[in-house]
């Protein structure tokens, strides 16, 4: 066996920190659907992930189920839960203000981490990679399908979101909905159902992070909350609100976490990524990709 060059080891550390920094960016641009329309930072946006990676784990492993099939069904499950938790927790709170919106998200995600918990209890989940292929070498890196799938996993939902919210008219009135909430409404757009989409939108995003990362890192009931976490601070550095921000911003994350733990320790990963957030909004609070001034929707 050759030994790992340099460079090799370099480029292996670039290929882990996309990897991550995929999954940081999907769980991003759910925190960036929700607050666009609602302007609530949806923090049980992690427990998605999460649900995500153990239905997937049910369906394709316990039931058997083809790959493509417990893919649908798992996306479904999670944005079913997306909307239950947006029409029975955030609606009926919807002339409370927003701190007290955000606080129902963070009750949710208690929630939900507990169900999960009860249902498939404490110990990790492992799911089989998508293509049984093995990992090929690039310039003295190995690199791993799987990661392949997760990069381009991101990469098509980007897009797909793109086209939705650019070409039709259900994701222009979305817009719509978060720019004017009196505007929207007097052009005939129900925003009560704009809101009510955003979190199932968000949760399907959730769900597909959830299924393309645990067969790289295993899947646990408590995994939601550190996803959500750094999917949050990816947002923040991004800009809250931007989409390919967060997929920039995401990059950068896990790429910081995936050098520092390989150059210097594992243990040092979180805080430097943290020092990366604070040091951007420092010289630009905005985020990245923020403006000065961030129409907000006050109350839907």
């Amino acid at each position: 066996m050759e030994p790992i060059t340099l460079s090799g080891q370099l480029i292996q550390y670039a290929v882990t920190g996309i990897t991550v920094g995929s999954i940081y960016a999907l769980v991003a641009i759910g925190f960036d659907i929700t607050y666009n329309v609602t302007e609530i930072i949806n923090f049980a946006q992690g427990e998605f992930v999460m649900l995500g990676g153990l239905f997937m784990v049910f369906f394709a492993t316990v039931l058997h189920l083809p790959l493509a099939m417990a893919f649908l069904l798992t996306i479904t499950v999670v944005m079913m839960i997306g909307l239950l938790m947006e029409r029975f927790a955030i609606f009926p709170a919807k002339n409370a203000s927003v701190l007290t919106m955000i606080i129902l998200t963070i009750a949710a995600s208690i929630l939900l981490k507990g169900a999960a918990m009860y249902g498939w209890g404490k110990d990790p989940f492992v799911l089989p990679p998508f293509t049984d292929r093995e990992p090929f070498v690039f310039m003295g890196a190995a690199i791993f399908p799987q990661s392949i799938w997760v990069l381009g996993t991101t990469l098509v939902v980007v897009f797909l979101l793109t086209m939705f919210f650019k070409h039709t008219k259900f994701g222009k009135a979305m817009i719509a909905s978060s720019d004017n909430r009196d505007a929207a409404q007097l052009m005939g757009i129900d925003v009560k159902t704009m809101v009510m989409v955003s979190f199932g939108l968000s949760a399907a995003i959730g769900a597909v992070a959830g299924m393309v990362i645990t067969p790289v890192s295993m899947m646990e009931y408590d995994r939601g909350a550190l996803l959500g976490l750094k999917g949050f601070g990816a947002a923040v550095l991004g800009g809250l609100g931007h989409f390919y921000g967060a997929v920039v911003a995401g990059f950068i994350v896990g790429l910081v976490e995936s050098f520092c733990a390989g150059l210097l320790s594992s243990g040092y990963k979180d805080a430097a990524a943290l020092m990366v957030l604070l040091l951007v909004l420092f010289v630009k609070p905005s985020g990245l990709f923020g403006s000065k001034e961030i129409m907000r929707m006050k109350d839907f």
